[in-house]
């Protein structure tokens, strides 16, 4: 069972989210609005993402400072508050700069850095 790889970067205009099964297989790529409507949003699509694949998520996720200071931002939803969950772990990283790679899964704009994010994120 290959674990789920999770990252997820919110910016003051939208929330990307890219979901791979190990560090090379896409799984699943988001565009959404930034800050959830609900506080329990983002553990929730962690959970469901591990209870549909079977596997334990690992979780990256990165606010850039225009969108930590939003009211529904990520950083401000009431997740932190509930201890290590069982079928998901979450760190916190800086944004970081772009890779180039190629995926199956077009149209939602570029994801690289996301990719670089959850390849450092997972090697340490």
């Amino acid at each position: 069972m290959t674990a789920i790889w999770v990252g997820i970067h919110e910016r003051l205009e939208s929330t990307r989210i890219l979901v791979t099964a190990g560090p090379q297989e896409v799984l699943l790529k988001a565009r959404l609005r930034s800050g959830p409507g609900h506080p329990r949003a983002l553990p929730t699509l962690l959970e469901a993402l591990a209870l549909w694949q079977g596997a334990t998520v690992h979780a990256v996720l990165s606010v850039d400072t225009a969108a930590a200071s939003s009211t529904k931002s990520l950083m401000r939803s009431g997740f932190l508050d509930f201890g290590e969950p069982p079928l998901y772990s979450l760190a916190f990283a800086a944004a970081r700069g772009r890779r180039r790679r190629r995926d199956d899964l077009t149209g939602l704009g570029d994801f690289r850095d996301l990719q670089l994010l959850l390849g450092e994120e997972v090697a340490r």
